[in-house]
């Protein structure tokens, strides 16, 4: 009998990229990958790499937990997803980190930009208007677990300060400010006045590169000197930072290594975070064919570019498992200690049961959910780590503190390609669109920014009851 050149595994919804129509889609092993075939109608067949690897894409399906819903949904659920955000009924994820852009405008127009934000283009919300969308993030979360203030560039904002008042005002457990790190860079007095915002404050800043012919091709100016005095200033406060690298293949993905081992040398730095391009709104200098990265690429290349970390100690995150891997890592006395090697996943997970199981007792279980969850910042995870380093016997770490706490994630925002409804659905990084409304931040890209609503119109009105 003929046989398929590929082992068929799954069955899954997704989008044309083209048309962003909603199409079938197989999910198939091939050649050592997982491929995502799909045909639509109009624009014909489709194959996307999703994974190069197999064994941590099935064994990804393992980690899961209960859906946690938000108190208070937004919108009905009329056209089916993605075309209802949000979030809408059907969603299975509350927002873990919700991110407000409370800035069109930036100082930057970097070829690389989800938002497509410049200097001249949109506006600046106003202060009522962004404490509006701060209370909504509120009624749905009751006591969010991080809000990120975003944009544009938000440091841009002539309110800024009092926006970031306000948001402290509120039940609010960590607050994040995404940022490029000019004005960090260039202005001392400015660091000092974010210092008096810890505890349960933390920069996120722009770090894709070492090199400034890179980082002209990605954000379009030469920013190294910049970055590097951004760490420095950030460093003489100890102001919480995570580094955050937008990745291309074949571009910046040779040093992601390099930038693990610079961070870990950083007083500030808790972490770093790598997201793959998503592609979705200004992408100048980026061919879908060749530069796209998926989540295992990425974490296979930092296996492959540390001596730090070994397979066990990057695990998929239970809230949305198919796009985000996280790892946490203790900094003691010149050395670094990732906690998942001493926990040991392989003897922790219990497939039948489709979660991770803990051999110790149930609240060192639930401890342990709470600490794998983008829903943490470090600061919150000392808790935790603190309860369980009592089950660590080869770890002895009496004064524990934030600054012996390090992160890794990898964040992979799917896009049209890579679009399958299952993990969209346990999407847990949010975004408050101009309504108030609470919307995965995939899918605000691909359908719910000004210039993507007449599409999705079209789109609604071509779906039949």
């Amino acid at each position: 009998m003929p046989v398929r050149n590929y082992t068929y595994y799954d069955y899954t919804l997704s989008l044309c990229p083209k048309c962003l129509k909603r199409i079938d889609a197989k999910i198939v092993f091939e050649d050592d990958k997982v491929y995502m075939l799909k045909r639509c109608p109009e624009h014909g067949n489709s194959k996307v790499l999703i994974a190069d690897d197999i064994a941590y894409y099935k064994n990804s399906r393992n980690y899961n937990k209960p859906s946690e819903t938000p108190y208070k949904f937004n919108t009905k659920t009329d056209y089916g997803c993605p075309y209802d955000c949000g979030l809408c009924p059907d969603h299975e994820q509350h927002s873990c980190l919700t991110v407000i852009e409370i800035t069109d405008r930036c100082n930057l127009t970097c070829p690389t930009c989800y938002a497509g934000s410049s200097p001249f283009y949109g506006r600046h919300r106003t202060l009522d208007e962004v404490k509006k969308m701060l209370d909504s993030i509120v009624r749905n979360e009751k006591e969010p677990d991080v809000v990120q203030l975003s944009g544009g560039e938000p440091t841009e904002h002539p309110d800024f300060f009092e926006i970031l008042s306000y948001a402290k005002s509120l039940p609010i457990r960590h607050l994040m400010l995404n940022t490029n790190g000019i004005k960090i860079a260039k202005d001392k007095d400015f660091v000092n006045e974010l210092k008096k915002y810890t505890p349960d404050f933390e920069i996120y800043l722009q770090f894709d590169s070492f090199e400034d012919d890179i980082l002209k091709e990605l954000r379009g100016a030469h920013l190294s000197e910049i970055r590097k005095q951004a760490i420095a200033n950030l460093n003489e406060v100890n102001l919480s930072t995570t580094l955050v690298v937008t990745l291309q293949k074949g571009l910046n993905d040779h040093e992601i290594g390099k930038i693990i081992d610079y961070a870990l040398l950083q007083k500030c730095v808790r972490g770093v975070t790598f997201q793959p391009t998503q592609i979705a709104g200004r992408l100048q200098n980026f061919n879908p064919e060749t530069d796209r990265m998926t989540l295992t690429e990425v974490r296979r290349k930092i296996l492959e570019q540390t001596a730090i970390f070994n397979p066990d100690d990057l695990l998929p995150v239970p809230c949305n498992p198919d796009a985000l891997v996280m790892g946490y890592a203790l900094k003691l006395a010149g050395e670094v200690f990732p906690l998942t090697r001493y926990i040991n996943p392989n003897d922790l997970l219990d497939n039948s049961k489709n979660t991770i199981i803990y051999e110790q007792d149930e609240q060192l279980k639930g401890k342990m959910i709470d600490l794998f969850s983008t829903g943490n910042s470090v600061e919150v995870a000392e808790e935790n780590l603190k309860s369980i380093l009592c089950c660590l016997p080869h770890i002895d770490a009496p004064h524990l503190g934030y600054d012996n706490l390090f992160r890794i994630i990898i964040m992979q925002f799917i896009d049209a390609y890579n679009f399958d409804v299952r993990a969209i659905k346990k999407s847990c990084v949010h975004i408050v669109d101009k309504d108030y409304k609470i919307i995965p931040f995939e899918t605000m890209n691909l359908f719910y920014r000004d210039d993507k609503k007449a599409r999705l119109k079209v789109l609604r009105n071509e779906i039949k009851f």
